[in-house]
């Protein structure tokens, strides 16, 4: 019989205090562990010294394993100081990396002395065989954990993929293992206990700058009704949310098994932002439109990316530019806002994509001025494995820098932690971008941001909103974007939000 093992589930810091949302991934992997083994969860978002917490704990000895859940980007760098200081004080006790970044990057990560396993895709049973293997000390069961990356020796070895599984989908999350579930609520613009939630797992497309599509692998599946009518239940009258954000890869994804949930949603009637695509929105019925009205949908997250549908077919979006403007129209038409996200620049013809991102942005503004836009640059991940399995692939190899020069994705967890690639791993810059077109892009998005202020930002007053309006409208009205000194100046004085940063 296996012993128990008491396990330290790690959320590294990755975003303020008063921004934190509920640590699912570790909350996910918790509830699975619960009744097997000793979870406890530390959540770097509240716990602003959680190095020394984590520390601490490991000192005491009483953790036996230590599981570290790891987006790229700036949750990286805050992942690498709590390995790094656990295994200094205690290097015997074995640091398992899973989430984004490890799936997306497994040789990088279990290559970091810092990182004992790699756990890819979904995390709950590998984890489990993992901890059962640690316990009995039978390192011979290695090769039979699926979804595991592991070191024999020198060697790094990929164990087979872990097949899709929904039985997250029925367990509750254990709300009663954080130290307070209030900390979480946030006041936004859909209601003053705003929450974070999700409700379906994966995604069934393989958008190609997406690190969904590695984690899921086109799979993807929708809670039962009764469960997303528990949680809510308890969200509600336990903790008085008054306002919910989906992280749901794709809420809207085949409308006969996303009625039943809308039919949840409009029994409650809780403000809600959710993810979107244009086409699951463009061919919904009326009657599921009906729906989504009553339910007290705000704002959907589309993701535009691109006007050029040569260009989302090379990406693997599955969408095209009509249905963009057949979504915003749809959307308008049944009172919700759409939240329009672009990808510009992309490698083929980074200068020329951007300027008819820029103008087909300011077409959609015309046409429905209320549309939210986030402006982001395209950046494709590395990829794993091609679909058969046969090689790896590395993206790189088609991708070339401003000078023309072969672009090398970093080998090291810690080189992806370096700024530079910290920002591209968050879509905000590329090898490929000139100094010109970077600098155009940060004017083109500071005069459309001030000449239409985000409504999500609950903080700059009305009458800083319509200062910025006025002061931004010739610049965005004869597109002189070059160097807007006076609205970024004007900004810092309103205390108006990036649009990036207040999204949802």
């Amino acid at each position: 019989m296996t012993a128990a093992q008491r396990v330290l589930l790690i959320n590294p810091t990755i975003t303020k205090r008063s921004r934190a949302r509920f640590p699912l991934a570790v909350m996910s992997l918790a509830s699975a562990l619960e009744g097997k083994h000793t979870p406890t969860i530390l959540d770097g978002n509240i716990d602003r010294d959680f190095v020394s917490t984590a520390v601490r704990a490991v000192s005491e000895g009483n953790i036996d394993a230590v599981g570290v859940t790891v987006m790229g980007g700036p949750q990286l760098r805050s992942a690498i100081a709590v390995s790094k200081a656990i295994r200094e004080r205690k290097p015997e006790v074995p640091i398992i990396w899973g989430g984004a970044f490890p799936t997306v990057c497994p040789d990088a990560a279990v290559s970091a002395p810092y990182v004992d396993y790699v756990v890819r895709s979904q995390g709950e049973d590998t984890l489990l065989q993992l901890l059962e293997t640690l316990a009995n000390r039978a390192n011979e069961s290695l090769p039979a954990i699926a979804g595991l990356t592991w070191r024999r020796g020198e060697e790094i070895v990929h164990n087979k993929e872990r097949t899709f599984s929904t039985a997250s989908l029925d367990r509750m999350l254990p709300y009663d293992k954080l130290e307070s579930p209030l900390q979480y609520l946030s006041d936004t613009y859909l209601g003053s206990r705003t929450v974070g939630y999700q409700a379906a797992l994966g995604c069934r497309f393989r958008c190609t700058f997406c690190g969904v599509a590695t984690m899921y692998r086109g799979k993807t599946a929708l809670p039962p009704p009764a469960r997303l009518e528990q949680d809510f239940d308890f969200l509600t009258k336990r903790l008085g949310v008054d306002g919910i954000q989906f992280y749901d890869h794709n809420f809207f994804d085949r409308e006969v098994d996303m009625v039943p949930l809308l039919e949840i949603l409009a029994k409650f009637q809780i403000p809600w932002w959710c993810f979107a695509r244009s086409d699951a929105l463009v061919n919904m019925s009326e009657s599921s439109w009906a729906l989504v009205r009553k339910s007290g949908l705000r704002m959907a997250y589309i993701g535009a990316e691109s006007p050029s549908d040569w260009l989302l077919h090379d990406i693997a979006k599955g969408t095209r530019s009509d249905q963009t403007l057949e979504a915003i129209e749809k959307c308008r038409a049944h009172g919700v806002v759409p939240e329009l996200s672009f990808m510009l620049a992309p490698p083929q013809d980074p200068e020329g994509e951007t300027e008819r991102t820029f103008e087909f942005i300011r077409q959609i503004k015309r046409i429905h001025p209320a549309t939210e836009v986030m402006i982001y640059i395209y950046t494709p991940l590395p990829r794993r494995f091609d679909d058969k399995r046969k090689a790896a692939i590395r993206t790189e190899e088609s991708l070339r820098d401003v000078l023309g020069r072969p672009v090398a994705f970093p080998r090291t967890a810690d080189e992806w932690a370096q700024p530079e690639w910290v920002g591209y791993w968050c879509h905000q810059d590329a090898p490929w971008l000139s100094a010109r077109l970077r600098r155009r892009i940060v004017d083109f998005t500071t005069v459309l941001g001030c000449r239409f202020p985000t409504i999500m930002d609950i903080r700059a007053s009305a009458w800083g909103k319509s200062a910025l309006r006025a002061l931004a409208s010739w610049r965005y009205r004869f597109q002189r974007y070059d160097n807007p000194w006076e609205l970024r100046v004007s900004r810092k004085i309103i205390r108006h939000w990036d649009p990036r940063v207040m999204s949802l």
